[in-house]
This record gives C-alpha cells, sequence and structure tokens, in this order.
C-alpha cells in the first residue's frame, strides 16, 4: 500500500510540474485549456476511484458510541477523518504543481489560486457525495454509464460536452469570485452528511443490522455441470452481492476498452505488432486477471471451514476455472468492435483469449498458491491488498503471462509473417486447454503442500 501511494503520488507530482510543458511542446494546444476540458472526466473518475476504493467512516464509530460523548463531536469526528484521507490530499499533489508552474508562465496569482480554490472544494464535493452513494449501486453504474456514452460520443466526434464545461471552469479563473461557488458546495454538502450520518446514529437504527426480504434465485441451471455447480453458485452469488467483487467485474469491462490506447495509434509508444498481443491478453483476460489472482482469497472468511469438509481440491479449483474462462469467452465476443480497426486488431484479441484460457487461466491459479491475502468482503479496505500479494514467485509467475505471449508472436512474426505469428499464440493456448487435466493434478498438489500456511495466513488479523 505505502508503494503504491509513493508510486501515485511521484506520478502526480510529475504530471503536475511537466503537464503544461508536455501539452504546449508535443500537442500544441494551451495548456490551460486542456486541462479545463479534461476536469470534468478527471472529477467523474475521482468519484469513481472512490467509490470503490474509499472506506466510510460508518463502521469506526461504533466504538465511540458507548462512551459519554455527544453525538455531534461522533459525527463531526467520523466525517472529518474522511477529509483528510489519501483520497482528498493526492490531489494536491497535482494541482498545486500545476498551479505554480502556470503563475511562472505569467498567469495572475490571484485568478490561479481562486481558480485552484475551487477545484478543491469540487473535490471535497466529490468526498462528501461518495458518503450518500457508498452504498447505492444503481445510482454510481447510472452516473458511469451515462459518462462511458458522452466519451464515446466525444471520440468519434458526435458530440463534446467538455466544451461546454470547459468555460464553467475556466470562469473560477477568469472571475476569481466564483471560486466561492464550489467552496459553498462542499459546506452544503457536509452539512447533508452530518444530518445523514447523525440521524442513523442509534445501535437500534442505522448501524444496526439490515434485514432484507430474502430473494430466491434459480441457478440450477448450473446443475449439468456436476459437483462443481455448488462452488459456481457462490462465486456468482459474490460477484453479485459484495463490492470488492463488484469492482472486478467494473475492472474486466474497463480492461475491454484498454485496446484502445494499442489498435488506434492513439499512443506512438504502443504503435507495434507485439504490443497487439499484449493488448489482447488484457482485453480478453480482464476478469482472468482481476479475480483470478485472488483465488482462493475470495473464501478467505470460511477456508479453514472448507478445508474441513469432504471437498476435493481440483473440483474447487475448477470452479474457478470455468468461471474465468466464460468470462473470457464473453470480453472476447464484446470486444468485436475491434474489428473496426482491422482484423489484425480482433485476431490479437481472439488469439488471446485463446492463450488466457489455455496457459494464464493455469497460472493465475498457480499463482493463488502462494498469494496468501484474506480478502474481507465487507469493506474495501485492503482494496489493492498487502505484502502478502507480492512475493518473489507471484512475480516470475507474471513473466509466461504476459511477455511469452509476445516473444511466441515474434517468433512466428519474423519468420512466416503476422498470420503465423498469431497462429503460434493459439496453438500455445490450444496445447495448454489439451493439457488440462495433467496441469491441475500439479496445480492441487501444490495447493495441498501450502495448505497449512494459507490456513495460518488467513488466520492473522492485521
Amino acid at each position: 500500500m505505502v508503494i503504491g501511494a509513493l508510486w501515485l503520488i511521484g506520478s502526480f507530482l510529475l504530471l503536475g510540474f511537466g503537464a503544461y510543458f508536455i501539452i504546449e511542446e508535443h500537442l500544441k494546444m494551451e495548456p490551460f485549456e486542456v486541462v479545463n476540458k479534461a476536469l470534468l472526466y478527471y472529477i467523474v473518475f475521482d468519484s469513481a476511484f472512490r467509490y470503490f476504493l474509499q472506506k466510510m467512516p460508518v463502521m469506526n464509530i461504533k466504538p465511540l458510541m458507548y462512551l459519554p460523548i455527544k453525538r455531534n463531536a461522533i459525527v463531526n469526528f467520523a466525517i472529518g477523518k474522511t477529509m483528510i484521507s489519501f483520497f482528498n490530499l493526492l490531489h494536491a499533489f497535482f494541482f498545486i504543481p500545476f498551479s505554480i508552474v502556470l503563475i511562472m508562465q505569467g498567469f495572475p496569482a490571484i485568478q490561479v489560486i481562486a481558480w485552484y480554490l475551487a477545484i478543491l472544494g469540487l473535490v471535497f464535493c466529490n468526498n462528501f457525495i461518495n458518503i450518500f452513494i457508498n452504498n447505492k449501486d444503481t445510482v454510481f453504474y447510472a452516473v458511469v454509464g451515462v459518462v462511458v456514452v458522452l466519451i464515446g460520443l466525444q471520440y468519434f466526434g458526435v458530440f463534446d460536452l467538455t466544451s461546454y464545461t470547459a468555460p464553467v471552469f475556466k470562469a473560477f479563473y477568469a472571475i476569481p469570485y466564483l471560486a466561492i461557488i464550489p467552496i459553498i458546495l462542499a459546506v452544503v454538502f457536509y452539512k447533508l452528511a452530518f444530518t445523514y450520518f447523525k440521524k442513523n446514529l442509534y445501535l437500534d437504527a442505522g448501524l444496526s443490522s439490515k434485514h432484507d426480504t430474502a430473494a430466491t434465485e434459480d441457478y440450477s441451471w448450473l446443475d449439468r455441470f456436476g459437483s462443481l455447480s455448488t462452488f459456481l453458485k457462490n462465486d456468482i452469488k459474490l460477484l453479485k452481492r459484495n463490492k470488492r467483487s463488484k469492482m472486478t467485474m467494473f475492472m474486466s469491462v474497463v480492461f475491454i476498452f484498454y485496446g484502445l490506447l494499442f489498435f488506434t495509434n492513439a499512443v506512438e509508444a504502443y504503435d507495434g505488432p507485439f504490443w497487439r498481443i499484449f493488448a489482447g491478453i488484457f482485453v480478453s483476460g480482464g476478469f482472468l486477471f482481476t479475480f483470478g489472482q485472488f483465488v482462493p482469497s475470495w473464501d478467505s472468511a470460511y477456508y479453514p471451514l472448507m478445508m474441513s469438509q469432504n471437498i476435493r481440491y481440483k473440483a474447487y479449483l475448477e470452479s474457478k476455472w470455468y468461471l474465468m474462462v466464460f468470462a473470457t469467452l464473453i470480453s472476447t465476443v464484446v470486444a468485436v468492435f475491434y474489428l473496426y480497426w482491422g482484423w489484425q486488431a480482433y485476431a490479437a484479441v481472439v488469439v488471446g483469449a485463446a492463450y488466457n484460457i489455455g496457459v494464464n487461466s493455469h497460472l493465475v491459479l498457480l499463482g493463488g498458491a502462494y498469494i496468501k491475502t484474506p480478502i474481507d468482503l465487507t469493506t474495501s479496505k485492503k482494496a489493492f491488498g498487502d505484502k502478502q500479494a507480492f512475493n518473489a514467485k507471484t512475480m516470475l509467475l507474471t513473466i509466461p503471462k504476459l511477455l511469452l505471449p509476445m516473444g511466441i508472436y515474434a517468433a512466428g512474426h519474423f519468420t512466416l509473417g503476422e498470420g503465423f505469428g498469431f497462429a503460434l499464440v493459439a496453438i500455445f493456448g490450444l496445447a495448454g486447454l489439451l493439457f488440462k487435466n495433467k496441469v491441475f493434478s500439479l496445480i492441487e498438489k501444490i495447493y495441498k503442500s501450502e495448505k497449512y500456511k494459507t490456513l495460518a495466513a488467513y488466520k492473522q488479523n492485521n
């Protein structure tokens, strides 16, 4: 977590000091105009980032309710903790350096400071809005859906919403006293959040367990998989009910569009035949990487109970494998729109899917035997995992996942052309599928040898 935070801080600092000159020299555009245009999507992305990762304070205030402390103080303390969180401080590492550069380039200091304060107000608005939408999935996904559509319309030149929002952000600079508006909005949202928490600050009300009417879900269509159906049904329920697992599905959708950076020549550094395979692996394998890398951590809460039952490891692992295969096939079908950029683009996705199913699906399961990170599905804490998720064995396993298919393609590309390169990658995937049973037997042995280490790790309370 510390490494991730330092990486983000360093990236924001470099971008803050360098964005002005990068835009001016390489894009040949006015930097301040470009940043104001991008601010709409920046704020929306910040909201999405918070939704999945920022921990709400409601679970931290329970112990205080037994003490002689005024409710107002408890609520102010709880909301105040969110205000000084990393999610708010991070933005300063971009906007403060960028504001300094603007002043050095001759922009009036008072106007730049007013613009920065307005952005700061909007950041805190996001912070308080997240308190309300944190448990309202329908609202969040509806907003994300609208934003994705708007990005698509802008990309294809149909409608550019930023041409209407950019003048609003620029107005905070042009008319400095308008910067008070976002600050007032932040205060209003703070008051709303305060009232919301204070109303629910009772053990028998807002913080008590919610008793919803049970809804029966029919998963009988999975019975055709025999003993695997029990695990498949459990995993589908997991994906539908928990924020952490829902994030894997959201990221899987994001990964599908990751190929646009490679196939549209949007990034000059990615303009090459080998990068197509790299993109194909990610486009089709988003769910495989985000979900598969944490097997069996998804079941850490009841893993000791499972190990005490008459359950075959192979059946358990196969259920995860089938789930990843289904998701890979669905992603491949959805990614058919890459045909717009030529058959090579979609061929890379298809052969990437074949490699993911035949090789990478086994590798992520193998890596799971060494990743002993318990997942608490009741909170978004440790959303990126902790130090136990990183070790030499799991790092080495990334080589055949990403670099090996690129090397295989290169061997074919430089001998008989790109068609043969695609065929070679697909053949490796097919070979992995044909030897699935033998590979699973080896993986099963490793899981058994790591069983007691895994159980011990899941019992740790960090």
